[in-house]
């Protein structure tokens, strides 16, 4: 069991019509690629130093 090949690929997209209907199709795509950005924004966001992380100077009382 690999990656798809060309003849299964058509198979697949032939699937995904019957299941969903042409008028659905462009919907689904676009909220996919709307899922899609939001995932690679959440991953970008979560790379990043957290700066309320970081102790800040003025939080210790000093003695």
């Amino acid at each position: 069991m690999g990656i798809p090949k060309g003849g299964e690929w058509i198979v697949i997209l032939i699937v995904v019509l019957l299941l969903f209907g042409a008028r659905k199709l462009p919907d689904l795509a676009r909220s996919l690629g709307a899922s899609t950005k939001e995932f690679r924004k959440g991953i970008e966001e979560g790379a990043k130093p957290d700066e309320s992380a970081k102790p800040s100077d003025s939080s210790t009382p000093e003695s």
